[in-house]
This record gives structure tokens, C-alpha cells and sequence, in this order.
């Protein structure tokens, strides 16, 4: 870096939120049934050795729940809260695959900012149901004309959908 002052673009997202009589713990146990879990150490794994794509796409489908997602990163923000009188559980997942990442990928690089996509579930402050929270990944991913990278990116918006209609 040569000491530029950076570009600085602002953009609007757009925020999905799905509230359900569900408990917190039923919720995120559903979310474990059709996420499958692995870490990004792990996947980048199955292309060492030189993995054909498609040897790669059969590896990664393996580490994948139903869902066609699996885990990369859990952080309990419940385990600390109490520390500061803030007694509700919640928990933020980064989670994805790297299969559909490359869908956007291969069309802006930038998509990677946003592929893995992140999702925090938290108890409701009455302690009755829960609440999923995240940012829709088309609303993040395609800041410029991109048709193909907006139909991708889209598809990513379905997959999210669906996983949430099953947790929810």
C-alpha cells in the first residue's frame, strides 16, 4: 500500500429477519440437522494434492448438510453476555459452500467479501421464541450491473430462504 487515502463507497443492504415461536435450542438444533459442519482448513483440503474440480465439487458435497451449507464458524456471544447483565443466548454462524461461492465468484472476485454469509440467531428478550437474523447476500454481493453475477447471487437468496422455511 503506498499511503493513498482509500475509495469509500456506501451502498444499501437489505436485512432479513425471521421470528418464530420456536425456543432458541430448538432452533439451533434444526440448524445442525441440515448444516453440515467442517472448517475452511478442511476444505481447502480436498484440492490439495491437485483434485480435479469435479473430485473437489463430490468432497465438498460430502461435508454438506441437506441444506447444501455446512459450518465454518460458531461464536457464542451467549457464552459472554452475562458477564455484562445480558442473560439471552445468541449465537453467530458463518456458513456456507465454497461451490456456491464460486457461482458469484467467477463473475466479480469482490463476491468473496460476502460468500461465506453469516447469520446470527438470538433468543427473543421475553425468552419466548427466537430469531434469525441476516443479510440478504444479492443486497451485498451485486453492487454493479451483473446479470450473471445477480442471478447467482440470487440463487444464494433461495438457498437461505428454503434453509430458514426448515428452522423456522
Amino acid at each position: 500500500m503506498s499511503g493513498k487515502s482509500p475509495t469509500i463507497r456506501s451502498f444499501n443492504a437489505q436485512r432479513v429477519q425471521y421470528q418464530t415461536d420456536r425456543s432458541f435450542d430448538d432452533v439451533l438444533s434444526s440448524l445442525r440437522k441440515h448444516v453440515g459442519h467442517t472448517t475452511i482448513s478442511e476444505v481447502n483440503q480436498q484440492s490439495a494434492g491437485g483434485a480435479t474440480r469435479e473430485e473437489f465439487e463430490k468432497r465438498v458435497e460430502a461435508l454438506a448438510g441437506d441444506s447444501g451449507f455446512m459450518l465454518f464458524l460458531e461464536v457464542n456471544h451467549g457464552d459472554w453476555l452475562p458477564t455484562f447483565g445480558i442473560n439471552r443466548k445468541a449465537i453467530r454462524w458463518i456458513f456456507g459452500n465454497p461451490v456456491i461461492a464460486y457461482t458469484m465468484i467467477r463473475h466479480d472476485i469482490t463476491a468473496g467479501l460476502f460468500a461465506p454469509v453469516e447469520l446470527l440467531l438470538y433468543e427473543n428478550e421475553s425468552g419466548a421464541g427466537s430469531t434469525i437474523l441476516y443479510d440478504l447476500p444479492s443486497s451485498l454481493i451485486v453492487l454493479n450491473e451483473n446479470p450473471p453475477l445477480l442471478e447467482a447471487a440470487k440463487a444464494l437468496d433461495q438457498k437461505l430462504a428454503d434453509l430458514m422455511a426448515q428452522v423456522t
